[in-house]
């Protein structure tokens, strides 16, 4: 690795920095307090039900702490979410099940 300069460091800091503020304010600063039409509100509906599945399949799918090899706790685990999810339409309750069930396989399988 070539040795890279104090100056260039804080200089690329600062334009991420900067770069990050922009993508930021470009959605609360210039669209905040915007009206949005029907039909942008109505496609925002469904973003946190299409991103919160992105972020947990990778990890009980293919697990950091079993080498990336599914295995029968986490799945277990994601399956009670789901399913008290879907029954109870209770997020805490879903999260408390699943955390139940991964915890106790994680006892029973060691």
């Amino acid at each position: 690795m070539e040795n890279v300069s104090d100056l260039t460091i804080w200089f690329v800091i600062l334009i991420l920095g900067i770069g990050t503020f922009l993508i930021r304010w470009s959605f609360l600063g210039a669209l905040g307090d915007r009206e949005m039409p029907q039909w942008v509100m109505r496609m925002l509906r469904y973003t946190p039900v299409a991103v919160l599945p992105a972020l947990s399949a990778p990890l009980v799918m293919w697990p950091a702490a079993t080498g990336g090899q599914p295995d029968l706790a986490r799945l277990s685990a994601a399956a009670v979410t789901m399913l008290v999810g879907m029954f109870t339409r209770n997020i805490i309750l879903a999260i408390l099940g699943g955390a139940a069930t991964l915890f106790g396989m994680l006892y029973l399988l060691a």
